[in-house]
C-alpha cells in the first residue's frame, strides 16, 4: 500500500536519517520542506519532492502537506518554532485532510513531567495538548529515550574522551534509556508506513546503568575507563537549579544538567515494557551495540556527523 510522507525540517540530522530509511520501502513517497532545498544532498534531494517555505508561511505549508497520508515534524529550535511553528502544520493537515501528524518528539518520557521542569521539553507537552484536542488529524508521539550519540559528545558532560573519563551523578546504577539516531529513525519509518499506528509509542535500542555502559567500553575497546562522580542526584538537582538561578541567559551551563536529571531520576523512563515488538523487522542497537559499531577515536565526534551519509 503506497504512502506518501510529508517530513517538515528536512534538513535537519534527524530528518535525514528517516528519509534514508523510508526510502528503502518501495513503497513510500517523500515530500520534503525546507528553508533552502539547496541544503539538501543531492543523493537524497533526487529522490525527494521538495517545497521551500519557512515554518510560518502558511500557504506553501498547506501546498507541502496537501496530498500527504502522514506529516512528521523534524523542527529543532525555539519554543516559537517548537509550539506555534507545529501547530500551523497541525492545522494545515486538518484542513488539507492529512490523517496523521508525527510530532517532533523522539525524546525520554515528557507526558510524566510537570511544565517547567524539563524546560526545553515544555513545547512538546503543550503540542501533545493541541493534538488530543483535534478531531481530524490523530497525534503520533514516538519516544526513545536519549539519543545514544550526544551521551560521549564534549556538552553532554558524561564522557571526557581525552582522559578516557566517564563522570555520573547519582549512583551509577541508575538507568539509562537509548536510541541511536538511525535506529529511531528506522521506528519512525515503519510507524509512518503504519496507517493504523496512533499514539505515543515507545521505542528503545536499550537500558543500561552507567557502570553498564562503562562496562560496555572496557569489553568493546580493551580499556577499562575512569569513573568519577560528581556528587549525588540531589547535588544534581540543586546544582542546575542554581546555575540557572545566577545566569539564565547561559542556557548551555545547566540545560545539559537537567536532560541529565531527568533522564535518570525514574521520572521520565519509557521501559522495560517497549512497542519494539510492533515492529520485527527493526532490529533494535543496544549501548553495547552501538560502541561495537564506532571506532574508540571517533565516539565524541559521532553526534555532528549525523546525517551526512544520506
Amino acid at each position: 500500500m503506497s504512502v506518501t510522507v510529508g517530513i517538515a525540517g528536512v534538513t535537519g540530522k534527524f530528518a535525514r536519517e528517516l528519509a534514508a530509511a523510508l526510502l528503502k520501502n518501495p513503497d513510500v513517497t517523500i515530500k520534503g520542506y525546507c528553508r533552502d532545498p539547496s541544503k539538501v544532498p543531492h543523493a537524497l534531494a533526487s529522490k525527494v519532492s521538495l517545497m521551500k517555505g519557512d515554518a510560518f508561511d502558511m500557504s506553501a505549508i498547506h501546498s507541502f502537506v496537501s496530498g500527504c497520508d502522514v506529516v512528521v515534524c523534524c523542527y529543532l529550535g525555539d519554543n516559537k518554532l517548537m509550539l506555534d511553528g507545529q501547530k500551523l502544520l497541525i492545522d494545515a493537515c486538518a484542513a488539507e485532510g492529512v490523517p496523521r501528524y508525527v510530532a517532533s518528539d523522539w525524546s525520554l518520557d515528557y507526558t510524566k513531567l510537570e511544565p517547567g521542569q524539563l524546560f526545553p521539553k515544555d513545547p512538546m507537552i503543550h503540542v501533545k495538548a493541541y493534538l488530543d484536542a483535534q478531531d481530524k488529524v490523530k497525534g503520533v508521539h514516538i519516544l526513545v529515550g536519549m539519543f545514544i550519540e550526544p551521551f560521549f559528545a564534549p556538552f553532554l558532560g558524561t564522557y571526557d574522551a581525552a582522559s578516557t573519563t566517564f563522570k555520573y551523578w547519582g549512583t551509577g546504577d541508575e538507568i539509562w534509556e537509548g536510541t541511536t539516531y538511525q535506529n529511531a529513525a528506522e521506528y519512525t519509518a515503519a510507524v509512518c508506513a503504519d496507517k493504523d499506528a496512533t499514539g505515543i509509542l515507545k521505542f528503545l535500542g536499550g537500558r543500561a546503568t552507567f557502570r553498564e555502559i562503562a562496562g560496555s567500553f572496557e569489553k568493546v575497546y580493551g580499556v577499562k575507563p575512569n569513573l568519577e562522580r560528581q556528587g549525588s542526584l540531589d547535588d544534581l538537582f540543586k546544582r542546575m537549579h542554581e546555575l540557572r538561578k545566577n545566569e539564565p541567559q547561559n542556557i548551555f551551563s545547566y540545560m545539559f544538567l537537567f536532560f541529565q536529571y531527568y533522564m535518570i531520576n525514574g521520572q521520565t523512563y519509557l521501559g522495560p515494557e517497549s512497542d519494539n515488538d510492533k515492529y520485527p523487522q527493526v532490529k533494535p542497537v543496544s549501548w553495547e551495540d552501538y560502541l561495537r559499531s564506532v571506532p574508540k577515536d571517533q565516539l565524541s565526534g559521532v553526534v555532528s556527523k549525523i546525517g551526512q551519509n544520506v
